[in-house]
């Protein structure tokens, strides 16, 4: 509790007012990530190898920017540093922790921005919904990924429409703004990645499902070159008798 009191402090100092609201939600994540970091290794080694994957082939590898980047331990982030002059991270909120590790490593070449990449407040405003549409100005633009961001916009905007309601949001706003988001990747004049969680299974020690969901909420997804399971709450974590797995895909 003494770590995540004093991650949360740090990170909160260095946050803009906007984005404080989220850091509780970040410092959750990485309290969970350190105790199940045996579990989700496979998973964030699946998540490395096709982003590595995705832009092995690139010739120009001047600005990559990738969305969602977190806690960075399912991002590359040495070889994105390495093979491209410039490495944009963006997220709503970058942990002091993770600001720390990467001053100490020395990327001199990587950018932070803190930003909603939703479009949730675009939706409820009446403006277009181009979530990804900043992308536009960043010049020499080369590679993208969105990673493991997607069913993480799906829920926060989940939370924040039945928060609103009574709304005039109109009643496909998950969906809607999911469907944003696989839009504005394939409109990047770019090569992309997307990886994703899609779908979660409660399951218990004996395989049995109990409970299924879909992350997407219905919305088609590009085609998949790899997928795995990811056990987001192992045995213990939340139950001694059931964990949670969730289906990733990837795609470029």
């Amino acid at each position: 509790m003494i770590a995540e009191a004093l991650q949360y402090l740090a990170t909160a100092a260095l946050t803009g007012r906007a984005y404080r609201r989220f850091v509780r939600y970040s410092v959750n994540l990485w309290s969970r990530a350190g105790r199940c970091g045996r579990a989700w290794a496979a998973h964030e080694a699946s998540s490395k190898d096709a982003m590595r994957a995705a832009m092995s082939d690139l010739r120009q590898r001047r600005t990559a920017v990738v969305l969602g980047s977190g806690l960075l331990r399912d991002v590359p982030i040495g070889d994105l540093a390495a093979s491209f002059d410039t490495l944009v991270l963006v997220d709503l909120v970058h942990l002091a922790s993770v600001r720390l590790w990467l001053k100490a490593k020395g990327y001199r070449n990587v950018r932070l921005i803190e930003r909603d990449l939703s479009g949730y407040d675009d939706l409820k405003a009446g403006r277009d919904v181009e979530p990804l549409g900043f992308l536009r100005s960043v010049p020499y633009l080369d590679f993208v990924v969105s990673a493991n961001l997607l069913s993480q916009i799906g829920r926060g905007v989940k939370r924040r429409y039945e928060a609103d309601a009574p709304s005039d949001m109109p009643a496909d706003t998950v969906e809607r703004l999911i469907a944003a988001h696989i839009q504005g990747l394939s409109d990047l004049p770019c090569r992309t990645c997307l990886v994703t969680d899609i779908s979660y299974a409660v399951i218990d020690r004996t395989g049995k499902v109990h409970e299924e969901a879909d992350l997407m909420h219905g919305v088609a997804l590009p085609e998949a070159k790899v997928r795995w399971d990811w056990p987001v709450a192992p045995l213990g974590e939340e139950s001694r008798d059931y964990q949670i797995v969730h289906k990733v895909i990837a795609g470029w």
